[in-house]
């Protein structure tokens, strides 16, 4: 009863919220009240695995708030990637390579030395490189744009490297196939697979253009902070610096969402079209040329996200604002 109101009173309104995320060999949609994950099994068949959502974002009149939810909305987001993909998992493979699958401690494991390569990488690495090699750990300013331009040349150097792995490219084509039925639905014409594979790949409002906006953010947020941090103390190591900078992480991730929303808005914007132009480039690497079997699988979780309400929704000339 809850999920019927909920998509009553989203008809109503003049946009509906389409988000989307590629898993394994499949796609999960969200829309409000709903998120739907279809996957394709080993033998070719399509499974769904359906759950109503309510954000906290529309509980709570803090989380509301401006960069507030920009947090909580990738909370949430976060923890339900992880339960899309390991659902995806579970169904994509075989049962006879599930025997080969690591156990709960290898897996906590894999997770954590995965997080600390991130770190190493995306942190450590940049800000080592800025004040041994570049002599720069005062000037806040200079060394968080010089750090942040490593930051950003090793994000993408990770990118190229594991979009060669196969599993990695049918992850990114399944992107693609999301993008492009997000796309489908936004411009009112019925959603087939023909329609959808006539749009394209990249999106201004997906997370890799988020990703990009953060890091962006980064620079100009860790700055500031730096420079009040070292008016304070006099000085930053690259250890106190990692800490100080993955406190503030939340509110950077709450800022970019920020920014990313006004630019979505503002998609004429000369601005704001320079601000997309770079998370659009990236997505030539995080987005591939979906089969039409990918394409279908993404049709049937946006299909099975909708319910019953599908024809309903789909009839009507709405504007989508989709992150996906």
């Amino acid at each position: 009863m809850v999920l019927k109101k909920i998509i009553i009173n989203t008809l109503m309104k003049p946009s509906i919220l389409v988000g989307g995320q590629a898993v394994i060999e499949g796609v999960m949609m969200r829309v409000p009240g709903v998120y739907a994950t279809a996957v394709r099994d080993a033998e070719g068949k399509i499974h769904v695995d359906k759950h109503d959502f309510t954000s906290r974002v529309e509980k709570s009149k803090i989380w509301k708030k401006p960069v507030f939810r920009g947090i909580i909305s990738l909370f949430e987001s976060l923890k339900m990637g992880m339960q899309t993909l390991q659902w995806s998992a579970d169904i994509a493979t075989p049962e006879e390579d599930k025997k080969k699958t690591p156990g709960k401690l290898a897996a906590f494991f894999t997770t954590s030395t995965a997080i600390i390569l991130a770190l190493v990488l995306f942190m450590a690495a940049p800000y080592w490189i800025t004040t041994k090699l570049f002599l720069v750990s005062k000037e806040a300013f200079l060394f968080n744009l010089i750090a942040g331009f490593f930051r950003i040349t090793f994000f993408i150097l990770y990118l190229i490297l594991i979009s060669l792995m196969k599993d990695v490219k049918r992850l990114f084509q399944y992107h693609g196939a999301e993008h492009r039925v997000v796309y489908n639905f936004e411009s009112g014409k019925a959603v087939t697979v023909k329609n959808a594979q006539s749009f394209p790949t990249q999106h201004p409002r997906c997370g890799t253009s988020f990703l990009f906006i953060v890091m962006i953010s980064a620079i100009i947020i860790f700055s500031v902070i730096d420079t009040i941090f070292i008016g304070f103390f006099g000085s930053l190591t690259v250890i106190s610096r990692i800490l100080l900078h993955l406190l503030l992480m939340p509110l950077v991730a709450g800022i970019g969402y920020e920014v990313l929303k006004i630019s979505a808005r503002n998609g004429d914007n000369v601005v704001f079209r320079m601000l997309r132009a770079p998370g659009l480039w990236l997505q030539h690497i995080t987005t591939k040329e979906p089969e039409d079997a990918m394409v279908e699988v993404s049709i049937m979780a946006l299909k099975s996200a909708f319910g019953d309400r599908y024809k309903d929704v789909i009839g009507k000339k709405y504007v989508a604002e989709a992150i996906g």
